[in-house]
């Protein structure tokens, strides 16, 4: 159609160029005027042709457009049939497949099977009734799940109401055959969280306050607080077992922040002070008070006020401060006597890629009785009985860790543009660190041989992490134990684990 269209067209300027021409050749000889006409005319013509000829091209499309016949009642009855089916199937999986709970809910735990090898041998964590003691073993030290969200969800101003509760594993106590060892899992997260300032709603701009009441990890120090994900090392630090300031505490601590720097390219949020302030039982999770005092908990940390660029980034200064009473009963003693037991802590931290380290240095001051308070609360000083008298074991623990990590895992770049899969594909960071970490129990004890020997001990770690997964990593750690007591033997022991989280 459009080649004849064009044809005829052609025809038609051909036939008036023809004609034209013809006029002024056969006639007389036209004047300037009229050849001027001529020429006038001529153009029209052409002009009007061609608007002719792109009217003819949009017109095709337009008509091809046109549906060929109307929907009919079969189509749309087809339609309804194929939605129903899609509203059943819908339904049929989330009643079958799905768990459903009141309120929105977010399951998540971690688990860590692990080997080791040491150079001595060990009895501890099996049957009390052994062939031989082991220098190799395969554990399971750590299995936890935790239910977390949200009561109340305030969508102007953030003051949400939200919620946490996780149970651990824990192994039972060991008897005398390994067919009748056995495990427990034990409360360990139990609490509600008001969100009196909450900047994931109000703006990054804003500081954060929360205010978290029930049973929940105490504010102090770095290493405490961190969860495993995070920690580099297999082993905690000596001093959080020995000051008791890894255990969980009933009560209320109120936690937030101030002046944040934010930096939306680098999704990058740096709060210039942290805070937490708080009152606790102080007798550890899962029970009541077991005195009539209450153990009172203070942080702060400072970070450099610098711009995400600086090579000052993520570097923090902490201290911790907790105050408690806690129950003297040692040897014969039959009645608790009320004495102090504080917490004092320091420490430092400092992470930017690739670099990164942290420090820490914890204090405790632990009343008990002694048999002369005029000499310091030594081995040999300390009493079995309720003397009248009491001294102050005083506790020290510190630890340095250095590591240096390259790979993709945390780049925003590699892991917030779509590179992670739906599979857990996630990009690989490898890190080597590190560590030395000294503990002594009482620093009054210093004597060579004696009572008052010195129980300090002295541990070096070479370690590596893989993190191959965005919840999953391989660890191996190379620890050598030195004790100040010069009858006991060094040592070395090789662990091995892997955890992974959900």
């Amino acid at each position: 159609m459009k080649g004849e269209f064009k044809l005829k067209a052609s025809n038609r300027i051909l036939a008036l160029a023809l004609f034209t021409y013809a006029g002024t050749s056969f006639g007389a000889t036209p004047t300037t005027q009229e050849l001027q006409q001529q020429i006038e005319e001529l153009k029209s013509g052409v002009e009007s042709l061609q608007q002719q000829v792109r009217a003819g091209k949009t017109a095709a499309p337009v008509a091809a457009a046109t549906p060929d016949a109307a929907v009919t009642r079969e189509d749309l009855d087809g339609l309804r049939s194929a939605l129903e089916n899609y509203k059943y199937d819908v339904q049929r999986l989330r009643d079958t497949k799905s768990p459903t709970t009141t309120r929105g809910t977010t399951i998540s735990g971690t688990v860590q099977v692990r080997a080791n090898s040491t150079t001595v041998p060990v009895t501890t964590g099996a049957a009390t009734t052994q062939a031989t003691p082991r220098y190799t073993s395969f554990d399971v030290p750590l299995a936890n799940i935790a239910f977390a969200g949200n009561l109340f969800k305030d969508y102007g101003e953030g003051h949400n109401l939200d919620y946490k509760v996780g149970f651990g594993y824990a192994k039972a106590a060991a008897t005398t055959t390994a067919a009748a060892a056995t495990s427990v899992f034990n409360l360990q997260d139990a609490y509600v969280q008001y969100n009196l300032i909450n900047p994931a709603v109000t703006g990054l701009e804003d500081p954060n306050l929360n205010l978290r009441l029930g049973q929940q990890v105490t504010a102090f120090g770095l290493e405490a607080q961190t969860t495993d994900e995070l920690k580099p090392s297999i082993n905690a630090a000596q001093f959080v077992a020995g000051l008791g300031v890894g255990t969980r505490q009933i009560g209320l601590i109120l936690r937030g922040d101030y002046n944040p720097y934010v930096d939306y390219g680098f999704n990058y949020r740096a709060p210039l002070f942290e805070y937490a302030v708080g009152v606790v039982n102080g007798s550890g999770p899962n029970q009541s008070d077991n005195n009539s005092k209450k153990d009172y908990l203070a942080r702060l940390a400072v970070t450099a006020p610098v711009d995400y660029t600086s090579w000052l980034r993520e570097l923090k200064f902490g201290v911790s401060y907790q105050h408690g009473k806690k129950n003297i009963l040692t040897g014969t003693s039959t009645t608790a006597v009320d004495g102090n037991s504080d917490r004092y802590g320091f420490d430092i931290y400092y992470n930017h890629l690739p670099f990164g380290g942290t420090y820490e240095y914890a204090t405790g001051r632990d009343a008990t009785f002694v048999a002369n308070p005029s000499l310091a609360a030594s081995a040999s000083n300390i009493a079995t009985t309720n003397t009248g008298n009491t001294g102050t074991i005083k506790s020290v623990g510190q630890t340095l860790t250095l590591f240096y990590t390259w790979g993709e895992q945390w780049l925003k770049s590699s892991n917030g543009n779509g590179v992670g899969k739906y599979d857990d594909w996630w990009p690989k960071t490898y890190q080597p660190f590190v560590r030395f970490d000294r503990w002594d129990p009482n620093t009054a004890n210093t004597a060579a041989t004696g009572a008052n020997v010195s129980a300090k001990i002295d541990i070096s770690t070479v370690g590596f992490n893989l993190f191959f997964a965005e919840t999953t990593k391989f660890q191996i750690n190379v620890n050598s134990y030195r004790y100040h007591n010069p009858v006991t033997p060094k040592n070395r022991e090789v662990i091995a684990q892997f955890q992974f989280g959900f």
